[in-house]
C-alpha cells in the first residue's frame, strides 16, 4: 500500500503528462467499447430490420434475393404471386395477419410500395417496434400516399402536397402517371430502415394507375348538384372500404402466425405449392445468412479498435520511458532512504497499472455518455438500436485484456528503472 500511495503521489507530481496519458487511454477505451457495442447492436438491428414477421412469401428465387427485393428494396423480383394464391395461403389455418406488397413503381428514384392498412398495424422493426406517424395518418382514400421520413426530409414534402408516381424502379422510370397524382396524408417517424425511403400507397391504386382507369376515383359531373353530392358520398365510402381491390398479382407478402408450429407447417406447404412456384423464407434466418456474408466488416471494426488501444498503450510507454531520465534524481533519493531495486521496479509497474486502470474507468464513463447521447441519432439515421445496459462478459474481458496489456507495457520502463537502480552505486554487494 505504501508503494501504491507513493506511485499516486508521483503521478500527481507529474499530473500534466499523467493526465494526457490517462486521457489518451480513456479515449481509446471509449472507442473500443463503442465500436464493440455498435458492432454487436448493428448486427442485432440488421437482423431486426423486419421484426415480428414469421414468413416472407414471393415467387421462387433465392432466399437472399427475395429478402433484398421485398425488405431492402434492392433488386427486382422476376415474377410475382397471383392474387388467387395469396388469398388461398392467407386463408390457411393459423395465419394471424397478412400484408400484401406490390413493388415496381418509383418516385424520383425512391421505391413505391402498394399495400393495405395492415402494413401500418402489423409491420414491426428493431425490437418489435411499430410504425408511428410524425405527421398525418394512414391512407383512407385511393389516391393518397404515406411517406417515409427520409422521403419527406430529402424532397421537402409536406402534408397536402401532390406526388406523381412513375412506372419502373430506381432511376429507370419509363412513364410518369401524371394523370393520377397522389396527395400526401401522412409522414412516418424515422426508423433507420428501408421504410424511411419508401412511399406507401393503397394496393388498389397500383392497378388503377396501370389499368388506364384514370380518374375513376373522381365523381363524374352530373347535371344536378344534389346528384353530385350523392355521388361524392358514395365514392368516399367506396374509397374507405376498398383500398385493396383484386389485383392480378403482387410482388410478395408478409405473414404472421398464431404459433411457431403453424409457421413451419405453412412454410413447407408453400414451398411445395403446385399451382405456382413460390418460396417462403423466415426473415430472421435469412438475415443472419446475409450478415455472415458481411462478416468481413465485423473483422475490420474489431481490428481498428484493437489498433487504437495499442496506439494508446504505446503512448503510455513513450511517456514513462521519456520521464525516466528526468526522474533519475527522484529514484536516487528513494534509493538513499532504503528503497531496493525491486521497490523501484514495483513502483513504476504500479504507476502504469494506475494509469491504465483509471483510463479504463474514465473511458467506460465516456462510453456510456456517448451511448446515451448517440442512441436516438443512430436509431433514426442508421437503424441501429443501441442496448444501453451493463457491460457484457465479453466487454469485461476486453477491459481485463487492456489492464493486462497495460501491465505488460509498464514492465519495460520498470525493468529499465530496475537496472538504473543497480547502476547507481548504492547497491549493497554481499
Amino acid at each position: 500500500m505504501l508503494l501504491v500511495k507513493l506511485a499516486a503521489k508521483s503521478l500527481l507530481n507529474r499530473k500534466a503528462s499523467a493526465l494526457l496519458t490517462l486521457f489518451t487511454i480513456a479515449i481509446s477505451v471509449m472507442l473500443l467499447m463503442s465500436i464493440e457495442r455498435v458492432r454487436v447492436d448493428a448486427k442485432s438491428s440488421f437482423s431486426n430490420t423486419i421484426s415480428g414477421t414469421d414468413l416472407i412469401v414471393g415467387a421462387r428465387t433465392g432466399d437472399i434475393q427475395l429478402l433484398l427485393s421485398s425488405v431492402f428494396r434492392i433488386g427486382h423480383a422476376n415474377n410475382g404471386v397471383s392474387w388467387k394464391s395469396y388469398q388461398y395461403i392467407t386463408g390457411q389455418r393459423g395465419v394471424k395477419w397478412a400484408i400484401p406488397m406490390s413493388l415496381g413503381d418509383s418516385h424520383k428514384g425512391l421505391a413505391v410500395l402498394g399495400t393495405n392498412k395492415d402494413y401500418f398495424e402489423h409491420y414491426r422493426f428493431a425490437k418489435k417496434q411499430p410504425l408511428s406517424f410524425s405527421q398525418g395518418h394512414e391512407f383512407n382514400h385511393l389516391f393518397e400516399v404515406v411517406l417515409g421520413a427520409e422521403v419527406a426530409n430529402t424532397l421537402g414534402y409536406q402534408l397536402g402536397d401532390e406526388v406523381v408516381i412513375a412506372h419502373g424502379m430506381g432511376n429507370t422510370s419509363f412513364h410518369n402517371h401524371d394523370d393520377n397524382p397522389f396527395k400526401v396524408v401522412g409522414i412516418l417517424k424515422a426508423t433507420g430502415t428501408p421504410v424511411d425511403k419508401t412511399l406507401h400507397i393503397p394496393l388498389a391504386a397500383i392497378d388503377e394507375i396501370h389499368g388506364g382507369h384514370a380518374h375513376q376515383h373522381q365523381p363524374a359531373q352530373a347535371d344536378a348538384n344534389d346528384h353530385d353530392h350523392d355521388h361524392d358520398h358514395d365514392h368516399d365510402q367506396h374509397d374507405d372500404v376498398d383500398l385493396v381491390g383484386a389485383p392480378k398479382q403482387i410482388t410478395a407478402f408478409l405473414l404472421g402466425f398464431d404459433s411457431p408450429l403453424y409457421t413451419l407447417q405453412v412454410r413447407r406447404n408453400i414451398n411445395q405449392y403446385k399451382d405456382e412456384a413460390l418460396l417462403a423464407i423466415m426473415p430472421g434466418v435469412t438475415l443472419r445468412e446475409l450478415w455472415e456474408m458481411l462478416s468481413i466488416v465485423e473483422k475490420i471494426l474489431l481490428l481498428f479498435s484493437i489498433v487504437v488501444v495499442l496506439i494508446s498503450l504505446l503512448g503510455m510507454l513513450t511517456s514513462l520511458l521519456s520521464s525516466l531520465n528526468q526522474r533519475r534524481r527522484e529514484l536516487a533519493i528513494l534509493r538513499s532512504v532504503g528503497a531496493r531495486p525491486w521497490h523501484i521496479f514495483t513502483l513504476i509497474s504500479v504507476e502504469s497499472l494506475l494509469i491504465t486502470g483509471l483510463g479504463c474507468i474514465v473511458g467506460t464513463a465516456l462510453f456510456y455518455a456517448l451511448m446515451l447521447l448517440g442512441a436516438d441519432y443512430l436509431q433514426s439515421h442508421a437503424g441501429i438500436s443501441l442496448n444501453i445496459a451493463l457491460l457484457s462478459s465479453y466487454e469485461l474481458m476486453l477491459l481485463a485484456a487492456i489492464m493486462v496489456a497495460g501491465f505488460i507495457v509498464g514492465l519495460i520502463p520498470a525493468t529499465r528503472a530496475y537496472f538504473y537502480s543497480l547502476a547507481d552505486g548504492m547497491s549493497i554487494k554481499i
